[in-house]
């Protein structure tokens, strides 16, 4: 064993940040700008987690995140990177749309707009019209007991805005986002600010109503003039993908990031640190910091802590992660039934269709394809369909004979083609671990961590499976945790 020359017993790391996605990243950038002494170790060979951009025969694309909304937060920490003349914004007046019998339908941005849907009956739309406006039950009964008084996603809109409303709309925007199962997802973990309304003002309504006048009454937090100017509804990307930002902060970090280095162990010590025992090509490395911060997925992160806290290890074993394919295929243009103008298509699983969704990605961000073509980003799986590993099990090499790919085109084919053809498949990536469900009893999960992990106060945890799996959520903890860290090691 040795020493590394960043960390002995004599001068101890300021802060080791396990994993170099973007939570871990933004993390230390951060915290290097405040002249603190930081090391980023990921096991894999390459950095970015799950933002992986591909690029091929005049093509661009994603196979992880599609875009992000630019947050306060997240806009601060591209301009630090130096990223701002090369982020692109789509246009927010972009439809999106719901696949429907047969035929794509907009989804309703506006009051107006939602009154003329066809998407929902006149029922339906009176329904959800006084549910809105506070005319709902409170959740009641033998199951909500049993549910300790925690409602699903499902449970929740089918109370306040109807079933049609919960299939038709909340179901497919479920699916887009978390790939889950609105009859597992806890309402107050997933949509924590909309679950919130009704306590505020007793329906969505109102609730809405009352937040925005308290937080008109409250201090603004004035407006950063050294930030770029954002429009409510835009999505950001960057002129060469997603994968410029993780590049930039790597970048600039140097040699603060180590790759190939697998956590083996990490050690609580008397003298208010910690020792981290890492695998790495060069052989054993050993690290002594007063922080470490964990930014790894809950079932990598229970494995870290299960010697010292096998509580929270157990409560995070039991955060879930379904399996997601993103399939990216092009079209001829001379194949679709119509021009692509949109956003994209969500799909409610009662259309019998096994695809989740489509990006319409050359829409979103144009330039990004050859003349001729349109380039759609497809997701399939998640919490309802995790049969998804037995095709990957049938997979070949050739992406083209991909099953996957062929199960997408096929749901593609009947949706958007007025004629035969086959795609170029450019990426088949499973996410065999993709995004982290915040079902039922999440809430006591998360207490049950951070209880647990209360007796080592020099360890933390920064990770998606907390309070939002966003892009803009990522950066924003990590910028929260970069302010407490700088105190304590000041």
């Amino acid at each position: 064993m040795s020493f590394t020359d960043l960390a002995t017993p004599s001068h101890p790391l300021d802060t080791l940040v396990i994993g170099a996605g973007i939570s871990g990243l933004s993390l230390a950038f951060t915290l290097q700008q405040r002249q603190t002494q930081v090391l980023v170790c990921e096991s894999q060979n390459r950095i970015g987690g799950n933002i992986t951009t591909g690029q091929a025969d005049g093509f661009l694309w994603e196979e992880g995140p599609n875009s992000f909304a630019p947050t306060p937060a997240l806009l601060r920490l591209i301009v630090d990177a130096g990223l701002e003349k090369d982020m692109i914004l789509a246009d927010r007046r972009l439809p999106r749309f719901v696949y429907r019998q047969g035929r794509l339908q907009a989804i309703p941005m506006s009051p107006p707009a939602a009154i003329g849907t066809p998407l929902l009956s006149w029922p339906g739309k009176l329904r959800a019209g006084l549910g809105a406006i506070g005319f709902v039950r409170p959740p009641l009964g033998e199951q909500f007991s049993q549910q300790g008084s925690e409602e699903t996603v499902a449970q929740f809109f089918q109370r306040h805005l109807g079933e049609e409303v919960m299939e038709r709309l909340v179901t497919p925007f479920v699916s887009g986002v978390y790939a889950g199962d609105v009859n597992q997802l806890s309402a107050a973990a997933a949509f924590r600010r909309i679950a919130q309304l009704e306590g505020v003002g007793g329906g969505l309504v109102a609730g809405a109503i009352l937040s925005r006048m308290k937080a008109k009454s409250q201090p603004q937090v004035p407006v950063d003039p050294s930030l770029p100017k954002t429009r409510p509804g835009e999505l950001g990307s960057f002129q060469q993908g997603l994968q410029m930002l993780p590049q930039a902060l790597a970048a600039k970090l140097g040699d603060a990031v180590r790759l190939n280095w697998r956590l083996l162990q990490i050690t609580p010590t008397t003298r208010q640190s910690y020792i981290a025992e890492f695998g790495t090509p060069e052989g054993t490395q050993i690290v002594e910091a007063r922080h470490v911060v964990l930014t790894t997925p809950a079932y990598i992160t229970a494995e870290i802590v299960e010697a010292i806290a096998p509580l929270a290890s157990q409560a995070l074993r039991a955060i879930e992660y379904p399996p997601v394919a993103n399939v990216v295929l092009a079209y001829p243009e001379s194949a679709l039934k119509q021009p692509l103008k949109g956003f994209g298509h969500l799909i409610p699983r009662s259309e019998g269709i096994r695809t989740l969704g489509t990006i319409w990605s050359s829409s979103l961000f144009p330039g990004r394809v050859p003349p001729g073509w349109q380039l759609l980003t497809n997701y399939i799986g998640g919490a309802t369909d995790p049969g998804i590993l037995d095709l990957d099990r049938d997979s070949r090499s050739n992406l083209d004979g991909n099953p996957i790919a062929q199960a997408v085109h096929q749901d593609i084919r009947r949706i958007l083609l007025q004629q035969e053809v086959q795609p170029k498949v450019l990426a088949v990536h499973l996410w065999k671990r993709a995004i982290p469900q915040y079902n039922l009893g999440h809430h006591q999960r998360l207490q049950t961590i951070f209880q647990s992990l209360a007796p080592f106060p020099g360890l933390h945890i920064c990770s998606n499976y907390t309070d939002g799996v966003a892009l803009g959520d990522c950066v924003r903890r990590a910028q929260e945790l970069a302010d407490i860290l700088t105190q304590k090691t000041r």
